[in-house]
């Protein structure tokens, strides 16, 4: 498959969210003008962004509603569970760590690790904070799928090459730095100064 820009996976799961909305409501077709209202674009685009994948729909019918939900679910990854990782037990790594809507959608946190002695042993809504001297022997023996990454900038590098060479595929990185990492291995960005910067564009460029 060719690579699918990130805008695109991130309008599949906005289309998903009114897909199942739209199932918990008893709705059976839904038109792609819909969908286009939620995920903020328009209909051409959320036809060009359900082509990448196959085809789906009939042109004046719509779509089904429990059909494109179970195939989006299916591309996106959510008919299994995956073993998540938290890196970092601060204040991020603990809130990120009690979001039940991770559960929800098959996330499964399955270990935190942290290097300061006062966190490791306590727990994380039930996660008991492991030293990440353990990590390599656990990611070993547990096999999680994607690490959540919650440590200072400065250390962030450090951290995510123990992550590789520990087999880890996947990475959510909140560190403030652009992390390298292998061709082979996932990594997702989370900059809130630049999420905020990009609200901060919005409201001067109003009008």
């Amino acid at each position: 498959m060719k690579r699918i820009a990130d805008s695109t996976i991130r309008r599949l799961s906005l289309y998903l969210r009114h897909l199942e909305d739209a199932e918990e409501r008893g709705v059976e077709t839904i038109s792609s003008d819909d969908l286009a209202r939620r995920g903020g674009t328009t209909s051409a685009q959320v036809r060009k962004d359900l082509s990448f994948f196959g085809s789906f729909g009939k042109r004046g019918l719509g779509y089904s509603v429990p059909e494109l939900a179970g195939r989006l679910r299916e591309i996106m990854g959510l008919g299994r569970t995956w073993r998540v990782a938290i890196i970092g037990a601060g204040k991020i790594g603990t809130a990120l760590a009690s979001y039940r809507g991770f559960q929800q959608r098959g996330f499964v946190i399955v270990g935190a690790y942290d290097t300061n002695p006062e966190k490791v042993g306590r727990a994380l809504d039930g996660v008991v904070v492991r030293s990440m001297r353990d990590l390599a022997a656990d990611v070993s023996r547990e096999r999680p799928d994607i690490a959540i990454l919650t440590v200072p900038g400065e250390d962030a590098q450090t951290v995510a090459d123990q992550l590789v060479v520990a087999g880890i595929k996947a990475i959510m990185s909140f560190a403030p730095v652009q992390l390298q990492v292998p061709p082979d291995v996932a990594l997702k960005t989370v900059n809130m100064a630049i999420e905020l910067e990009g609200l901060s564009f919005a409201l001067v460029n109003r009008d």
